[in-house]
């Protein structure tokens, strides 16, 4: 049986699938698509934590599905700008579960995770599967996975 883990870039597909398609994405459907006749050995969805009642419930949802749900504050700076970045702890994470996994299963559309793909294949011929909303989706991403899979249809709350 193939060992896969899954890396959710949650901000990211939250407001991609929101810009593109004007709905949510469907956790529900995807882990049964990312984990069918497989072994999980983990799953991660990574968001930012503002404390809000609705964000919380969310978090709460993705826990019962299966995800391991990490936290990273919300920081609002002075200038209006903000932060929750969440790309190293990601690469960290993908980096230590690559060498016990067939296929990572990464759900974002930045282009700065393609290195990293290229990385884990080289070093643990571990395969990779994107999925992220394809115009949104660096192509430089779509080229380093083995299989990529645009979000829509059934992956999708409408």
């Amino acid at each position: 049986m193939t060992h896969v883990s899954i890396f959710v870039d949650v901000q990211n597909i939250y407001y991609t699938t929101r810009q593109q398609f004007g709905c949510n994405f469907n956790y529900n459907n995807f882990w049964d698509r990312v984990t069918e006749g497989r072994e999980l050995v983990g799953a991660f969805a990574y968001a930012t934590d503002r404390g809000d009642k609705k964000q919380i419930e969310f978090q709460n949802i993705l826990r019962a599905i299966g995800f391991e749900v990490k936290l990273k504050p919300f920081i609002s700076r002075q200038d209006g700008s903000s932060k929750g970045d969440w790309d190293v702890g990601i690469a960290i994470d993908i980096l230590e579960y690559a060498e016990k996994s067939d296929t990572v299963v990464l759900a974002s559309g930045d282009g700065d995770f393609d290195l990293l793909l290229k990385k884990i294949k080289s070093k643990y011929n571990t395969d990779t599967e994107v999925y992220g909303v394809e115009s949104l989706t660096a192509n430089s991403l779509i080229k380093e996975a083995k299989l990529f899979n645009p979000i829509s249809g059934d992956l999708l709350l409408r």
